[in-house]
């Protein structure tokens, strides 16, 4: 096969090892392939040798470890063994600064890489970026070394698809997207896929196509999220829980499945959803096409981490509190259950809020690294649920982790203050545990409930 080698494994290369990057370089790795690892940050790189490199994702660091343990894992700085792998993958972050693609780590990827590349290698571009991307910058800093795309080398784009906390699950079992330059670039990276993780393959029949459907379902996200918001706001007016109305409007068949309003919560952070719409919204305007829908549901979800402080600023008032006589415990900093990652988090704001207001803010999440939690919220988290519980006159569940199943509220009830108020930003408990709470003398109050 033109790109692929015929027969066994193939090696890879992945340039950027960040979230993605390291997810796919340790799968790889634990499915057999010789893998090097690139990344132009040294620390970040030497803490990964030192095994010692924090990631949130569960499972991750034990496969990661044990890649380079067995040796089918290597990681390093230098790009020299580009030059060896049989497919190069381009993992580099891809940030969006004011609606335009901050795109200087994907050129210096593409341009170290065009400087080592030889005939008959695979590139794959992981990277999230607006379409054309592919065609009109990575190709041609590619090819800047002397090869020419389609003829010597292949180049297919396989947008990343993973959302964290299940990232190790879903890459090995989601289909995966391919768009190629041509139709051997698009056969190799099909083929390496199906070889390596048995993946299933969904076939675009162009680069550009395949950059849409990543930038698509993330706009998708986004618009019902600021729907389930809006919707939560007016539930909340109208004194009805806005899980009941979301339940039950699921269950009509539509199309091919059914209505499917997703959750409203404190906020949407992370590194995708927050940019990737404004990468649709400024191709089309490039294009003199103008999305009125993205601006709007930005504003929405943007608008989420104010409402959620205001809420937990009138609860208090309830409780005869005002914010600056008030201690507020915040359980969970991560812009989403079961990640630590702190990455557009919209806790950040809430807090901020609350410590404008004069509050005093605690913090505790067992998935977010300390220095990092201290580094970006100016405030050092509490180890224990019950340090920072302990004379709280709210507790504010913003990201509701699995580990917290651990933390009884109730039983803990006699560290926090006489009048305290559970503000649930994201844990969507269930009717029979707000009764609970409320039967041992907490407040409750949700995001649409």
């Amino acid at each position: 096969m033109k790109f692929l080698p015929d027969q066994g494994n193939a090696s890879a290369a992945v340039i950027g090892m960040g979230y993605v990057g390291s997810t796919v370089a340790a799968v790889l790795a634990g499915e057999g392939v010789n893998v090097v690892g690139i990344d132009v940050d040294p620390e970040l790189v030497t803490r990964m040798e030192r095994r010692r490199h924090r990631l949130a994702e569960p499972g991750l660091p034990e496969l990661l470890y044990g890649g380079l343990d067995s040796g089918r894992l290597r990681v390093t700085t230098d790009y020299d063994p580009v030059s060896d792998a049989d497919v190069v993958i381009i993992a580099v972050g891809t940030p969006v600064r004011d609606t335009e693609l901050v795109d200087v780590y994907l050129r210096t990827a593409c341009t170290e890489l065009g400087k080592r590349l030889r005939e008959g290698q695979l590139v794959i571009l992981k990277s999230t970026v607006p379409p054309g991307v592919a065609r009109k910058v990575v190709a041609p800093l590619l090819e800047s070394g002397g090869l020419t795309v389609g003829e010597d080398f292949g180049l297919a784009f396989c947008p990343e698809r993973l959302s964290e906390g299940q990232a190790l699950r879903e890459l090995r079992a989601f289909p995966i997207v391919v768009g190629g330059w041509c139709p051997d670039s698009a056969a190799a990276a099909a083929a390496f896929w199906r070889r390596t993780i048995g993946a299933e393959i969904i076939d675009c029949t162009s680069l550009e196509s395949a950059e849409v459907v990543k930038l698509a379902s993330n706009w998708w996200i986004d618009h019902n999220i600021a729907m389930a918001n809006d919707l939560a706001k007016l539930c909340a007016v109208l004194d009805v829980d806005v899980l009941e109305v979301i339940d039950a409007a699921n269950t009509i068949p539509k199309g091919t499945g059914s209505v499917n309003i997703l959750l409203p919560s404190v906020g949407v952070g992370g590194s995708c959803l927050t940019k990737d719409p404004w990468m649709v919204w400024r191709a089309a305007r490039d294009r003199d096409l103008e999305l009125d829908t993205i601006p709007v549901a930005r504003e929405v979800n943007d608008s989420m981490p104010a409402y959620t402080a205001a809420l937990i600023v009138e609860e208090l008032a309830r409780l005869g509190r005002r914010p600056e006589q008030a201690r507020v415990a915040v359980l969970g900093v991560g812009f989403k259950n079961n990640t630590g990652d702190l990455r557009a988090t919209p806790v950040l704001p809430v807090v901020a809020r609350l410590r404008r207001d004069g509050a005093e803010v605690v913090l505790h999440d067992p998935l977010a690294d300390p220095g990092e939690v201290e580094k970006i919220f100016g405030l050092a988290p509490v180890e224990t649920a019950r340090e920072a519980l302990s004379g709280a006159d709210c507790v504010a569940v913003l990201a509701r982790h699995d580990r917290f199943a651990e933390i009884d509220l109730v039983a803990l009830r006699e560290v926090v203050a006489p009048s305290c108020v559970i503000v649930d930003g994201r844990a969507y408990y269930p009717r029979e545990t707000i009764d609970r709470f409320r039967r041992h003398g907490y407040a409750y109050r949700g995001i649409g409930r």
